[in-house]
């Protein structure tokens, strides 16, 4: 039960870090989510399989269902959480959780475009992290407001070309309803490498800057590492 408070409590506080992050250090930040990382491994899959169940309940209530052959609702969600829960040695998610709801007369058109739209969230998520890697560095004084004014305006305008470079991706949760009208409203989690998810937008972000400055394609470098 104490761990399961812990987690509780480690959970809260990195779920708000982020958006409090510039009132804190990053190594404030790295601090928080290794010590989420040190709690049990029993803890954190009980925590999965509680908040599964309470998902999956309320899921089943508005009318979702899986697909046939998939597995049971509790248990893509159940692998969902516990991706979410899946931290490195240095106190980062190992997953990027990317999300999205579209409709369609049929079926697999919903999905198509469900699985888009979830790779264009996860380049949404992957933009905040680099630009809070960049407003960090400047509050340290390790990069110019200049120069930082450059890396985030390449940030921006490489959302779409991040979410073309998203390589293959885990569906980790697929469920649909049918609605009123007949047509087919899909759900799709997809969980994408946060390494390979750096990479891309590095690449993609790169050839932006390359067209302003190469120096500032080798300062993102050194911000990456």
């Amino acid at each position: 039960m104490k761990k399961l408070i812990l987690l509780f409590t480690g959970l809260f506080m990195l779920s708000i870090s982020s958006a409090f992050a510039q009132d804190k250090t990053a190594k404030e930040i790295m601090k928080e989510r290794k010590e989420i990382a040190k709690l049990s491994k029993k803890a954190l899959n009980e925590k999965a399989t509680k908040d599964a169940r309470k998902e999956a309940k309320r899921l089943k209530k508005q009318g979702w269902q899986i697909a046939p052959g998939a597995l049971p609702l509790e248990k893509q969600l159940d692998k969902s959480y516990l991706m979410q829960y899946e931290y490195d040695e240095n106190g980062y998610q190992k997953f990027l959780m990317g999300e999205a709801i579209s409709t369609g007369e049929n079926y697999d058109g919903a999905k198509m475009q469900a699985l888009e739209l979830a790779k264009q969230n996860l380049a949404a998520q992957v933009q905040t992290e680099m630009t809070a890697l960049v407003e960090n560095q400047v509050a340290n004084s390790q990069l110019s407001a200049e120069d930082a004014s450059s890396v985030t305006k390449s940030i921006m305008a490489s959302k779409n070309l991040i979410s073309q470079s998203i390589g293959r991706t885990i569906i980790v949760m697929e469920v649909y309803r049918t609605l009123s009208n007949k047509n087919k409203e899909v759900l799709i989690r997809i969980a994408y490498n946060s390494e390979m998810a750096k990479e891309v937008a590095k690449n993609a972000i790169r050839k932006s800057l390359e067209e302003e400055s190469s120096s500032l394609s080798d300062e993102l470098d050194k911000l990456l590492k």
